[in-house]
């Protein structure tokens, strides 16, 4: 059989990169989509791969283009097996700061990105017998933070968008999953997030540290394959047990250790 293919939008660099490598590690080629065309050139440059990647330089929120790159990347390699949608944005505002303009952008990167991008790539998935469709969404669609009304709401738009793609999708043969990511030691965490701030990250995670970008990858990846061929309509959160948390965790740790 032909090696399958994989769209990843977002895919210039971060996590979005990391997911492209595990995949092309595993024998997949990959059609890579983003916004900046500079970051495409610098991502394909480092997976040395030409004949097995793909670059598509292109916003998610914008539908005709969005639609066209979709097929491009089905046509270049013959067939299209899984989508990740993984291109995202964040406003972090106050509630009563967060402006219409904030407020539509993040919603239409976040979750009309998604609905437009499975919308383009459902049919040419079931040409060829089905697919796999992995929506990242995020724990702060599981759970409400400060400064995220945009970007939570969106979220959690998305973990249904998910179920709702999971139903609809499935008698063409295509099984729709999301992954929540909690905490993620990314370059942009590294650079934003005060050592006051990961203390209490690591205060309220239980495994007491940051996610990485391949231990995202190997869900995700997994999500695709057929060894997760009876999962569909699922939301997993890759956290550490951030979402099953509740309070007083530090100081219950404590104490048991002293018992």
């Amino acid at each position: 059989m032909a090696e399958p293919v994989v769209l990843i939008t977002g895919a210039g660099r971060g996590i979005g990169l990391a997911r492209a490598r595990r995949f092309r590690a595993e024998g997949w080629r990959v059609a890579l989509l983003d916004i900046e065309p500079g970051l495409l050139d610098a991502a394909m440059a480092s997976l040395a791969a030409p004949d097995a990647t793909l670059a598509l330089a292109c916003d998610v929120a914008d539908g005709p283009a969005l639609g066209e790159a979709v097929r491009q990347a089905a046509a270049h390699f013959g067939r299209l097996d899984a989508l990740v949608n993984n291109a995202g944005t964040a406003v972090f505002k106050p509630l009563l700061e967060t402006t219409p303009e904030d407020w539509a952008r993040v919603l239409a990167v976040n979750l009309t990105g998604p609905f437009l991008a499975t919308q383009a790539a459902a049919p040419l998935m079931a040409e060829g017998g089905g697919g796999a469709v992995v929506n990242i969404t995020s724990i702060s669609g599981l759970r409400a933070s400060t400064l995220r009304v945009a970007y939570g709401t969106s979220k959690a738009g998305l973990a249904h968008l998910t179920k709702q793609q999971a139903v609809e999708l499935a008698g063409l043969g295509i099984r729709v999953n999301a992954v929540a990511p909690g905490p993620v030691d990314t370059a942009m965490a590294k650079a934003v997030h005060s050592p006051e701030i990961r203390a209490d990250y690591h205060d309220h995670i239980p495994l007491g540290r940051y996610g990485l970008e391949a231990e995202l990858a190997e869900t995700i990846l997994f999500l695709c394959s057929d060894r997760a061929s009876y999962l569909t309509g699922q939301v997993i959160a890759v956290d550490g047990g951030f979402d099953a948390t509740g309070i007083g965790l530090p100081t219950l740790r404590a104490a048991r250790r002293n018992l």
